[in-house]
């Protein structure tokens, strides 16, 4: 089976790890936007030393740039058989060029997992940082988050700033306003598939494996 995918859905959601496992088991590369920048600034590239002067000074990554290293990592030979991208496209610009660079022979599934903002807020504001491994890790509902300490190395464990309550919701705002038009877009074509992101992480897996089968056969 030959496909490709975009992963959607907001932060917290959960797409890195369905990502992980989507790669596993169709065995195609899961390709995330910030792997692409980190990668393009150390091989030193034109285009990565473009990318690192704009990173230095706090500069957002242009359509046209993230564009062309997204193209550049889609003729990499691992791509043969498909590919998992997470993060791109973020704009409808972005996602009118995707189209013109996938091949014909290779259906794109668009999956959107929906979680409510009130769920998103939950799951992020139970983040805690290590300040001594530096893992991040979730502390349970039921727990007194300012006294757990992390059961890896057992340093104490801090609340991120971007995990407070006020911050994510603007976070998501943000991200509603910038992927809206996206949405829309793909909504509109053939190959979208919205999965229910409230449910256990294993059946959001196994209804993303029936989704891609459903699509591709």
């Amino acid at each position: 089976m030959r496909f490709n995918l975009v992963l959607m859905g907001p932060p917290g959601c959960g797409k890195g790890t369905q990502a992980i496992r989507l790669a596993r088991r169709f065995s195609i590369p899961h390709i995330s936007t910030g792997d692409i920048l980190r990668q393009a600034v150390r091989d030193g590239s034109p285009l990565g030393r473009e990318v690192g002067a704009l990173l230095a000074t706090g500069a957002l990554v242009s359509d046209t740039l993230i564009t062309s290293l997204v193209q550049d990592r889609l003729t990499k030979p691992d791509v043969s058989h498909g590919f998992i991208l997470d993060g791109f496209p973020r704009t409808l610009a972005q996602a009118q060029r995707l189209g013109g660079m996938l091949p014909d022979d290779a259906p794109l599934v668009v999956a959107l997992i929906a979680v409510p903002e009130e769920e998103i807020v939950r799951r992020l504001s139970s983040r805690r940082l290590c300040e001594s491994c530096r893992i991040t890790q979730s502390v349970s509902d039921a727990s007194d988050p300012d006294s757990e300490s992390c059961p890896y190395c057992g340093g104490r464990l801090v609340r991120r700033e971007d995990d407070e309550a006020s911050t994510v919701r603007r976070r998501l705002a943000t991200y509603a306003a910038e992927a809206e038009p996206v949405l829309s877009y793909y909504r509109q074509r053939q190959g979208f598939v919205g999965i229910d992101g409230l449910q256990p992480p294993e059946r959001v897996t196994t209804a993303l494996f029936a989704e891609i089968a459903r699509q591709t056969t």
